[in-house]
C-alpha cells in the first residue's frame, strides 16, 4: 500500500496575539493533515480560529500583534517556517491559494476582472500580458462567466458573480492547495449551492487539495471527505465524515448537531448549545469546552484532555472517552 502523500501537515500550531487587554491564546496546539486531492471541513463557531488556521499557512498572521509561537507546517512536505519572505511570496498563489469571506472586499473596484486575474498569472508565470489577459478570459469560462466580461468592473456583478472571480483569481495558476474561507457566507442559498457544486466540479477535474473553513454543517456534508471540529484553538474531534457524522464522540460537536433544524418533525425546538465561546485572553484551565458540557467531570476542570482514538483516523480530545480519566471521580453533569 502506498504512503499517503499530504498537501498541508500542522502541527501543535500555537498562535497568540498581543493586545492591551492581554494576550489572545488563539490556537492552541492545533493538529491538521489534508491528503493531497482531498478536502478537509474546518468547522467551528466564530471565534474559534479557523481563519487564523488558514492565515498561518500562508504565514499572513499580522505581526503585529499575531505571532505564530510554535509547531510546524508544511507545505507538500516542506516547513514554510524555514523559507525566506521572497519564496512564500511566489509560493502564496502559485502552491497555495486562499477565497476569503467576502467578495465585495477582495476585489480592486478600479480594475477590470481580467486584469486582476492576469496580474496573478504574470506574477508567477513565465508569460506575457497578453497571453495573460487570454489565460485569465479561460478562467472566467472556467467559473462559468464569459470570457468577454473580463473587461467589466466588479461593481458590474452581482455577489454570486464576484465570487466566482474571486474563485477564478485562487485557480489562475492550478494550486495543489486552496483555502476557502467560508466562501458562500456572502451568497443567497440558490447562488451558495451553485458555487459549491462549481467548486466540487474544479476540485475534482484539478485534483486541487481544500481546506473548507465554515460554520454550515451542510456544506460540509456536501464538499468534504474528513471534518475537524475546532473550539477554542485545538481540534478536539477529527475524523471522516461519516466518523464524525454518524459516530459523533465529543460533546461540542454533539451539541453542533442538536442545533440543526429537524426537517422530519418541524414541531421540535432547536436545542442551542448553552453559553458562549470561552474568552481568548483568559481560557479555562483544563478542557476549554467545560464550562458548557452537560457532561463534565471535576477532572475536566483542572486537566486538559488528550486524543483518544477510536479507529486510526477518528479521535476526540475529552476525558469522557478516557478510561483513567472516568475513573477519578463521577460526572457533575447529566
Amino acid at each position: 500500500m502506498s504512503e499517503k502523500k499530504y498537501a498541508v501537515e500542522i502541527e501543535d500550531l500555537v498562535v497568540e496575539f498581543k493586545t492591551d487587554d492581554g494576550i489572545v491564546k488563539a490556537l492552541n496546539g492545533v493538529d491538521l493533515k489534508i491528503e493531497e486531492g482531498k478536502t478537509l471541513g474546518l468547522v467551528g463557531e466564530t471565534g474559534a480560529g479557523k481563519t487564523t488556521t488558514g492565515l498561518s499557512i500562508l504565514r499572513l498572521v499580522p505581526s503585529p500583534p499575531g505571532k505564530i509561537v510554535s509547531g510546524t507546517i508544511k507545505l507538500n512536505g516542506e516547513s514554510i517556517f524555514e523559507k525566506p519572505e521572497e519564496e512564500m511570496r511566489k509560493l502564496r498563489g502559485k502552491a497555495v491559494s486562499m477565497i476569503f469571506q467576502d467578495p465585495m472586499t477582495s476585489l480592486n473596484p478600479v480594475m477590470t476582472v481580467e486584469e486582476q486575474i492576469a496580474e496573478v498569472i504574470e506574477l508567477h508565470e513565465d508569460i506575457n500580458h497578453s497571453g495573460a489577459i487570454q489565460k485569465a478570459k479561460e478562467m472566467l469560462e472556467l467559473v462559468g462567466i464569459p470570457g468577454e466580461r473580463g473587461t467589466e468592473y466588479p461593481h458590474q456583478f452581482s455577489g454570486g458573480m464576484k465570487q466566482r472571480v474571486v474563485i477564478a483569481i485562487a485557480l489562475a495558476c492550478s494550486p495543489s492547495l486552496l483555502i476557502a474561507d467560508e466562501p458562500t457566507t456572502a451568497l443567497d442559498v440558490t447562488i451558495q449551492a451553485q458555487v459549491l457544486e462549481m467548486m466540487k466540479d474544479l476540485r475534482n477535474r484539478l485534483n486541487t487539495s481544500m481546506l473548507m473553513i465554515t460554520h454550515d454543517l451542510g456544506i460540509v456534508a456536501e464538499i468534504c471527505d474528513t471534518v475537524s471540529v475546532i473550539y477554542g484553538g485545538r481540534v478536539i474531534e477529527h475524523g471522516s465524515l461519516d466518523d464524525v457524522f454518524n459516530n459523533t464522540r465529543h460533546p461540542y460537536t454533539e451539541g453542533l448537531f442538536r442545533s440543526l433544524p429537524n426537517l422530519d418533525d418541524r414541531t421540535s425546538k432547536l436545542k442551542p448549545i448553552k453559553g458562549l465561546m470561552p474568552d481568548p485572553i483568559n481560557l479555562p484551565e483544563g478542557c476549554t469546552f467545560y464550562p458548557r458540557c452537560d457532561y463534565a467531570m471535576e477532572i475536566c476542570k483542572t486537566v486538559k484532555p488528550s486524543k483518544v482514538y477510536r479507529n486510526d483516523e477518528h479521535y476526540v480530545e475529552c476525558h469522557l472517552y478516557d478510561e483513567n480519566s472516568v475513573k477519578e471521580g463521577g460526572k457533575i453533569g447529566k
